[in-house]
């Protein structure tokens, strides 16, 4: 599944013809999290349900400040 164009943005540096939701979910998560809009986000719940997302904060590198709006999000 490639990234919609408002997601792909985020993405800059990477090679978009590579990077997929199913090899490189933690890194297209943690992204998200950390830089994107609402729309992005919103997308991100939509293809990855927010009970896995909230499984996988405890891995991802995140600023405090948004590993803590995440974990009281989804808690």
């Amino acid at each position: 599944m490639p990234l919609p164009r408002s997601v792909a943005r985020y993405f800059w540096g990477d090679n978009l013809h590579e990077i997929s939701l199913e090899k490189h979910a933690k890194y297209i998560t943690q992204t998200l999290l950390e830089k994107g809009d609402t729309d992005a986000v919103r997308w991100l719940f939509s293809v990855v349900p927010p009970q896995t997302v909230k499984a996988m904060l405890p891995e991802l590198r995140l600023s405090k400040k948004s590993a803590h709006f995440w974990k009281v999000y989804l808690s």
